[in-house]
């Protein structure tokens, strides 16, 4: 049965058809958090993205596929995303036992780019045909090729709401026109954020925000509104607030390895601010299932309120 919560975050996508709120409901009432409004999602697109040993090399198991789906099972979040070939990979094997997100566009690192750019690399053929209940796509605020991939996701999405799906879009701020303190700045971070639902996602993905600002123009706004940005909960709040005052769906993502206490103070705050949830990697795969289980149960622990 669906919660009230979950009807009222349902209620904030009135333009979308019963096929794809059933399949954002999908994904809001599994697992642990089911009912609850808050999500935790395990993507494992880091292969593709940043190398497989460089991802998985400190946990071997984590090279297969199956270690993913069976980790995302077990610790009973509301979703898995992952590209093309790892998603065919089990999809069969796994089929129904948890929601599904198709990372449709990579990128990957064999070249040293000021610029980065996204490849297509899935459709929503593809995500029809293995079940899944959403498409994820990236997008570099700040790159020049930016307006490249505004495009495609507009035409990208639009093709998956016609088909029933929900949209994901990882909205990560890189590129020549952000110093390197510019990709997590509040002020970059809230732009993307808004930036990705004026695309039409239904769930935004962004990085945890640091007190840096980074446009000069928003400096001055920011400081002659006394917009609260001092602690990491009152950036999160922001980040919300500027997603459409929290009628889109705002997610976090969790970054290279980190400690565990450090990394769950990241996610009290997130919980404080009112943020949505998590999307956590490496921080999970990386580690060996026994205390990945554990660890991803810490983090949806504190999203329940216990």
């Amino acid at each position: 049965m669906t919660t009230p919560r979950v009807r009222e975050i349902l209620g904030n996508y009135g333009a979308d058809s019963p096929g794809t709120l059933t399949n954002l409901a999908r994904l809001l009432n599994h697992g642990r958090l089911a009912g609850t409004g808050k999500l935790v999602i395990l993507p494992v697109d880091q292969g593709f993205e940043h190398g497989p040993g460089r991802s998985f090399a400190v946990n071997p198991p984590a090279y297969d596929p199956h270690y993913h789906f069976e980790l995302a099972i077990e610790a009973g979040v509301n979703a898995f995303a992952a590209p093309l070939g790892m998603l065919e990979a089990g999809a069969r094997d796994f089929a129904g036992q948890v929601p599904l997100i198709l990372k449709v566009n990579d990128h990957d690192l064999l070249a040293d780019e000021k610029d980065p750019d996204q490849a297509l690399t899935g459709s929503v053929e593809d995500a029809l045909r293995l079940g899944c209940s959403a498409i994820g796509f990236t997008i570099y605020p700040g790159s020049s090729n930016r307006l490249h991939m505004y495009g495609q996701i507009r035409l990208m999405a639009a093709e998956a709401k016609r088909a029933g799906l929900a949209v994901v879009i990882w909205s990560y701020p890189r590129g020549s026109g952000l110093s390197k303190e510019g990709e997590t700045a509040i002020d970059v971070t809230a732009y993307a954020a808004h930036i990705a639902a004026e695309l039409g996602a239904h769930i935004v993905k962004v990085k945890l925000p640091t007190a840096h600002l980074e446009q000069d123009a928003a400096r001055k706004v920011y400081e002659k509104e006394q917009v609260p940005i001092a602690t990491q909960a009152e950036r999160v709040r922001h980040v919300v607030q500027s997603t459409f005052a929290g009628r889109r769906i705002v997610i976090f993502s969790g970054g290279p390895e980190d400690a565990t206490e450090h990394f769950l103070e990241g996610i009290r705050a997130i919980h404080e601010g009112g943020g949505f949830g998590s999307i956590v990697g490496r921080n999970s795969f990386q580690r060996k299932k026994p205390d990945a289980l554990k660890f991803l149960g810490d983090i949806i622990d504190i999203y329940a309120g216990k």
